[in-house]
């Protein structure tokens, strides 16, 4: 494909040969300035062919295109989805909350469900759904302020954490799922199986555990069974794609349990489990090179906090890989604007210390900027 200026050239040179070569075309001139606008057109015709090309498959589709392709492996992207969160609501008993929203304390805004009725005794504890989809963390009482006033409601505040959401799935992301999603026709069943996990609407992590032995296995896995740990989706679903892909006689083990009743009446009891989470506290010391500002520490927050909810499932979290995702907040490596000194970590309200963290095969880290430290020297 030429390049822009390649095309700039070709026209240059054209327009020559038809008014003479002694026709004035220098970027100052009238004529080369439509022969620049004419380029970019043409340009613009190019990378559009292009893309449309690089469409016909997962492996360089984009956006749009990568959506319509992965649809032959009967899987879509994964939308965003948004943090939720319990939260007690106080007033007047009776008293009705309609289209109630709350905020927190990062200028956040929560629904709460319309209508919300406060209870007997002058609170209700319900869901709220964050406005803002994608991972949007709120501590215990950082939601509490009223945003909508409403008659008789006079207090709303979370006394757990919210359950993290998480943004639209990447073209990345989608690029990775579609090529396990072809393992649903495997002859493997447990590759199936995971197949059928990733295609599940809300589904954003899972890791399959299989015990082909005759004895229960160090995760407490009994003997001919698996174990699917899940994050996201509806229990129902999860269920649903378990039966169909476990294999006859094979047993299933987890905390969560459902009902699936088959065409002939019988019913199975599925068992996975949904995954738990380990919230990191970290103290990071840095040494303050030239161009360090707030916004650097800002940035290794933030670098630590991804790099945590990243981890896979049941992988523990390691001192030094916390060390080396701080260092990606420099953005040159060759000129840094920082050091780091020394990491610390523990389990959320432990003891800081540079031991690693071990992590349950049913577990998975879980990012925080809050619970991160930021020293400077």
């Amino acid at each position: 494909m030429p390049t822009y200026q390649d095309i700039v050239d070709q026209l240059v040179a054209d327009a020559q040969n038809i008014f003479g070569s002694d026709i004035y075309l220098q970027p100052d001139s009238q004529d080369y300035q439509w022969i620049s606008a004419f380029a970019s057109m043409i340009y613009d015709s190019f990378l559009a062919s292009q893309a449309v090309y690089n469409s016909r498959g997962p492996a360089t589709a984009l956006g749009s295109g990568l959506d319509v392709v992965v649809g032959i492996n009967g899987i879509q992207r994964q939308p965003a989805v948004a943090s939720t969160c319990p939260v007690v609501v106080g007033g007047t008993p009776g008293a009705p909350i309609t289209n109630g929203v709350a905020g927190d304390v990062n200028g956040n805004y929560w629904s709460l469900p319309s209508p919300t009725i406060i209870g007997s005794d002058g609170t209700v504890t319900v869901v709220a759904t964050c406005q803002t989809p994608g991972a949007i963390t709120a501590n215990p009482g950082d939601i509490n302020t009223i945003i909508t006033p409403t008659l008789g409601w006079s207090s709303v505040t979370n006394t757990v954490a919210a359950t993290v959401g998480s943004p639209a799935e990447s073209d990345a992301q989608l690029r990775a799922r579609q090529a396990l999603s072809t393992a649903q026709a495997s002859q493997s069943i447990l590759e199936g199986l995971e197949g059928a996990l990733a295609a599940l609407s809300g589904v954003t992590r899972f890791k399959v555990y299989e015990n082909d032995t005759s004895s229960t296995d160090a995760n407490g896995v009994p003997a001919h069974s698996v174990c699917a740990v899940v994050e996201g989706g509806t229990p129902s679903a999860i269920a649903q794609a378990i039966y169909e892909h476990k294999g006859p006689g094979c047993g299933t083990y987890g905390t969560t349990t459902q009902s699936i009743t088959d065409d002939y009446g019988v019913v199975t009891n599925i068992n996975y489990d949904e995954l738990e989470y380990v919230d990191v506290d970290v103290a990071i010391t840095v040494k303050q090179l030239n161009g360090y500002t707030t916004d650097t520490t800002t940035a290794i927050q933030n670098a630590v906090s991804t790099y945590l909810s990243s981890v896979a499932i049941g992988t523990d979290i390691y001192i030094s890989s916390i060390w080396g995702a701080a260092m990606t907040a420099n953005p040159n490596a060759s000129n840094p604007t920082f050091s780091v000194v020394s990491v610390q970590a523990c389990v959320h309200g432990g003891t800081l210390g540079t031991t690693d963290i071990p992590v349950a095969f049913n577990q998975a880290a879980r990012g925080n900027t809050s619970y991160i430290t930021v020293v400077t020297q």
